[in-house]
């Protein structure tokens, strides 16, 4: 491993003027390979054994070893055998799913590593933290998570909260003034230390420190291992699963007692009934097949760009009723352009596409006269020097490095110059304002090397109107402002769904160097407005109707102009969408009016992050189940009080991700339908699991229980229930883990979270397989015994009716919520068939294989009496379906309803 080591500060910042535009991507490689990764170690794995022998820790384990070693003592070897056999299956079992699931954590840590902005040969980069180095130059902004310990250089309003570190809970002020090197850790106001939160301003820093060299690296307590894969759900089985253990011990104990001194039935013969009734009734594979059914569902849904990072979160999603979503990049694009410009006199409109800035510049259909490109140049100046961004071409794509707005009006400005690097190649900047949500503007201070000056501000157009006295005419000359005529422009190219922004300058001496808000208002000359469009993404318009088919409301809720909100909101079919409530209408509601208007209202515009917060709680209070879309710092109250918490991947910032239960590697609204319906397909093969297992598992253990009261033969001997536990266990009950969705499960009502899993439907399913299988079981034993058949092949007999009902029982529940006859359920999956044909191979073997069959106590089973088993599988599947479809046909409602208006009617 790499030898770690610190850059002093003082080195730093020496380093820094020697380098401005940052590491080369040469320079960046050699460092990485001397200091290593910017990450901590790994935390200290358990060895493979003790993983292993983890799984036998387990009270059922316990009473199957202890039944092994009495068999054994008994010289029952074949029983003995057998009963660890089982025991061994059930480790593997548990020993593969914890290795699948800490891989499926490590892929989630893989995709939600933390990326930084840094300066790269001068450009402006986003890396993986784990490639920064000592010396790079880090940009910082409100909401960030600090990537590595960094000495700023650059700070305008920054605030850190570093309770991580100091246990303060109030956010601390930066600066770049030095401080002295003993000091205390919270005064060092010129640090930014990794994994601290930015809580406002922007910033630079060089790094001085990475991975285990940061001050949160050397910390050995901050390590924490592979999150536990375990979920309500699964405590409540378990839990369940420790009770029925308990019950089944009960019973059996009652019954060996019962054989032995009423039955008088020999102890060796009893025992080993027993045991097999144990070990029938006990499902001791249900708590591994539940966590690898989850563990299934996480990666699918990683695929589908949903990314876990809480488990139930997979419970709850499956319930979700209403999903609350910003607009910006979630249902839209996130791909700004430049559609029109407004001056005093014109309207202009900006062809083009995405960020490549190649395109005309029209006024009605026209292309524009030549005197008009003075006004035209005022717009690209502003454009582009008011702006952090930068674009950069791959792969014949134009890509944004920045903020997408802000790609959009460099493209915009070199499709008016010709290239986007001419303003900032004339002028070069000295100071900023940045952009925060508290005044709504950004401003920038430039010189050229000509000996003039200017400040240049973009912004929401009610700010910057705010600050401008004159406005910019065709001919460059500046006349008194009209409010009234671009309050009125404002409206309508939001009303066609336009994200609208106000550019504007004012010339200042050269000899100004710092900028300050004073210098801005009402001294502006506002040059006209510039509205930009983010289409909606096509497959968000399907994912909205997909929700509503599915009973899941949609509420649009974005920061932007209610006009653009509602534009968007019609085009992507939200169903109330005429009317819109903006902040300032949530602010004069009291907390039942706005309870009932969020029944009625599916778009919410000009809110901030606490209004998300009481629109959640709102909703909530309704008896929903809310999804809630985040991706700033102040989203995180919201995210967390959201039912299920789904934070940005690519703009959100780390406080988002961190509060959320989900997050998105796309942004897409998409993702978010695809992950509630992965959410309902897990929460359907855990319950398929369950409505297998249990069943499956009471119905072997009657057939045991009846003969012993009874004083019968044993339809299945000991050992044979043994062996079908041991093969059907291993293979058809976690075939059902990776069942796909059902064609209808975006067509049914969400499920109430607080519904009990056993439901009084799955009690009565328990029921009628058990009383079938135990019908089947002594039908198929006596039938064989009335027709002079030894007891040896009789209970073979029952023995493979048992398995071929299980595997009828197979394709019963793999369709829980619809019919089980059509050619696509018959059809299966490749893991169903696999699964099949190894349990029919297997018992093919026991069954007419000599060597196996002294060893289960079989014999081979004729063509009409397999045929006769086959028949009653028929039948038995006939008459569980109908029952099913009986149900179904009784309880189906109107599909789509909404449950916000259900909530509204109980309410």
């Amino acid at each position: 491993m790499p030898v770690v080591h610190a850059l002093d500060a003082a080195d730093a910042l020496e380093l820094v003027a020697s380098t401005p535009d940052g590491l080369s991507s040469e320079e960046a490689t050699r460092r990485l390979n001397i200091y290593g990764p910017n990450r901590s170690p790994e935390p200290k794995k358990r060895s493979t054994v003790l993983r292993f022998l983890a799984h036998f820790h387990n009270v059922l384990i316990y009473v199957l070893i202890g039944s092994a070693i009495v068999t054994a003592a008994l010289q029952h070897w074949v029983d003995t055998g057998v009963i660890m056999a089982v025991v061994l299956v059930n480790a593997v079992i548990g020993f593969l799913q914890e290795g699948r699931a800490e891989r499926a954590m490590e892929a989630i840590r893989d995709m939600l590593a933390p990326h930084a902005t840094v300066l790269r040969n001068g450009h402006r980069r986003s890396v993986d933290a784990a490639d920064l180095v000592p010396g790079d130059i880090v940009l910082i902004d409100a909401g960030s998570r600090v990537p590595a310990d960094l000495r700023l250089i650059e700070a305008r309003g920054l605030k850190a909260e570093e309770a991580i570190l100091t246990g303060e809970s109030v956010s601390v002020d930066k600066g770049i003034d030095p401080v002295g090197k003993e000091v205390a850790l919270g005064d060092k106001t010129s640090m930014l230390f990794s994994g601290t939160l930015v809580v406002s301003g922007a910033a630079r820093g060089v790094v001085v420190a990475t991975g285990p060299a940061t001050e949160i690296g050397q910390i050995s307590d901050m390590l924490t291992g592979v999150q536990t894969l375990t979920t309500p759900l699964l405590r409540q089985m378990d839990v369940f699963a420790r009770w029925l253990t308990l019950f089944i011990l009960l019973v059996a104990a009652s019954l060996l007692v019962y054989g032995y001194f009423v039955g008088h039935m020999p102890f060796a013969e009893l025992f080993m009934a027993v045991v097999g009734l144990s070990v029938a009734a006990i499902p001791e594979g249900l708590p591994a097949v539940l966590t690898i059914t989850l563990a299934v569902g996480v990666q699918a849904m990683a695929r589908r760009n949903a990314i876990v990072r809480r488990l139930p979160a997979i419970e709850t999603l499956g319930a979700v009723s209403v999903i609350c979503t910003d607009k910006t990049g979630t249902l839209t694009r996130n791909e700004m352009m430049a559609a029109s410009l407004i001056s005093s006199e014109h309207h202009y409109v900006v062809e083009g596409d995405g960020y490549a800035p190649e395109g005309e510049l029209r006024r009605r259909g026209a292309s524009v006269p030549e005197p008009e490109n003075a006004i035209l140049s005022e717009f690209a100046n502003a454009a582009a020097l008011c702006n952090d961004a930068t674009l950069r071409r791959a792969e014949g794509e134009w890509h944004a490095e920045g903020d997408p707005m802000e790609g959009a009006l460099l493209a915009l400005a070199g499709k008016i110059a010709g290239d986007t690097e001419t303003p900032s190649a004339l002028w070069s900047r000295t100071d900023t304002i940045p952009f925060d949500a508290a005044h709504r503007y950004m401003a920038v201070l430039h010189h050229d090397h000509e000996g003039h000056a200017a400040i240049h501000v973009k912004g929401a157009p009610e700010a910057v109107l705010d600050m401008c006295a004159t406005q910019r005419g065709s001919d460059g000359e500046a006349a008194p402002i009209d409010a009234a005529y671009w309050h009125g422009m404002v409206e309508h190219l939001a009303a066609e769904g336009q994200r609208v922004i106000a550019v504007a300058n004012r010339p200042v001496r050269q000899s100004q160097t710092i900028l300050n808000a004073s210098d801005l208002d009402g001294r502006l000359t506002l040059i006209g407005l510039i509205g930009l469009i983010d289409p909606p993404r096509p497959e968000a318009i399907d994912a909205v109707a997909e929700c509503h088919a599915a009973g899941i409301d949609v509420k649009m809720i974005t920061g932007d102009h209610a006009a653009t909100a509602r534009a968007i909101a019609a085009v992507i079919g939200l169903k109330h969408c005429e009317e819109v409530l903006t902040g300032a209408d949530l602010e004069a509601m009291d907390e039942t009016a706005l309870s009932a208007a969020v029944a009625e209202v599916d778009v919410f515009a000009r809110t901030s992050p606490a209004h998300k917060l009481r629109l959640v709680n709102a909703l909530q209070s309704r008896g929903l189940t809310v999804a809630m879309t985040g991706d700033g710092v102040n989203d995180a109250p919201a995210l967390k009080r959201a039912d299920a918490g789904i934070a940005m991947g690519r703009k959100g910032s780390e406080a988002a991700r961190e509060a959320a239960d989900l997050v998105l590697a796309d942004d897409n609204f998409a993702s978010i339908v695809a992950a509630v319906r992965e959410g309902r397909t897990v929460f359907d093969n855990i319950k398929k699991v369950i409505s297998w297992t249990l069943p499956t598992s009471f119905g072997e253990a009657a057939t045991i229980i009846v003969a012993l009261f009874a004083g019968l033969a044993l339809p299945v001997t000991a050992v044979q229930i043994l062996w079908i536990n041991l093969v059907t266990a291993a293979t058809l009950g976690l075939a059902l883990a990776f069942e796909p969705s059902e064609p209808g499960t975006m067509r049914r009502q969400p499920r109430q979270r607080s519904a009990p899993l056993l439901s009084g439907g799955l009690v009565w399913h328990i029921v009628l397989v058990s009383a079938l299988f135990l019908a089947a079981g002594f039908g198929v034993f006596f039938y064989a015994l009335d027709r002079g058949y030894p007891l040896v092949l009789a209970q073979t007999i029952a023995m493979n009716t048992l398995i071929v009902l299980e595997l009828f029982h197979l394709f019963f529940v793999r369709n829980i919520h619809g019919t089980s006859l059509t050619w696509k359920a018959a059809r299966g999956t490749k893991v169903i068939w696999a699964c099949v044909v190894t349990v029919v191979a297997a018992q093919g073997a026991i069954t007419y294989l000599p060597p196996l069959q002294s060893v289960f106590g079989t014999q081979a089973v004729s063509v009409f009496d397999g045929l006769l088993i086959l028949a009653i599988g028929i039948l038995f599947f006939a008459l569980i379906e109908t029952e099913k479809q009986m149900r179904l046909a009784l309880r189906s409602p109107e599909p789509g309803k909404s449950r916000t208006r259900d909530a509204q009617a109980r309410s």
